[in-house]
């Protein structure tokens, strides 16, 4: 019962150091919290360590799984911006499932001289729990036509 108890609170203390960790992505963070949920619920519904360790591993699981879709947002709305934003004018979003704002005003496209790609500069302002983040980027189109950032 105790290594089981430990198993959990440590599973719960990862979780909430994540969301104060911002050096991790979405997808981590979810993970985390996923594996604290998880492992919690395992032990609750199995009252055992194997119960337990199930439940982490599909809390994990599942936890990055929808942490990993919201950066999947975030990065097609940014594709968008590259793809269709006018030059010098800003673009913004919202991200429905985390409330954070974003706002990039793309620059004219050119051709990069050593790569011999189209790319595209653009500054990216962040709003992310209420603390503004700016960033200046650049994407080119790979073979297939999409953009990716440098």
């Amino acid at each position: 019962m105790k290594l089981i108890t430990t198993m959990v609170l440590g599973a719960l203390m990862l979780g909430l150091a994540s969301c104060a960790n911002t050096n991790l992505t979405k997808g981590q963070q979810g993970a985390a919290v996923g594996a604290a949920g998880g492992a919690i619920a395992g032990q609750a519904i199995g009252r055992n360590t194997e119960a337990t360790l199930i439940g982490t591993a599909v809390g994990t699981m599942l936890g990055y799984i929808v942490g990993n879709e919201m950066d999947k947002y975030d990065r097609t709305q940014l594709n968008q911006a590259y793809e269709t934003g006018p030059s010098g004018q800003p673009v913004a979003w919202v991200n429905p499932d985390t409330g954070s704002n974003y706002q990039v005003v793309p620059q004219p496209a050119y051709q990069n001289s050593r790569t011999n790609q189209v790319c595209r500069q653009a500054e990216v302002t962040a709003t992310i729990d209420g603390q503004p983040q700016k960033t200046s980027t650049t994407a080119c189109r790979n073979d297939q036509g999409q953009w990716v950032i440098q």
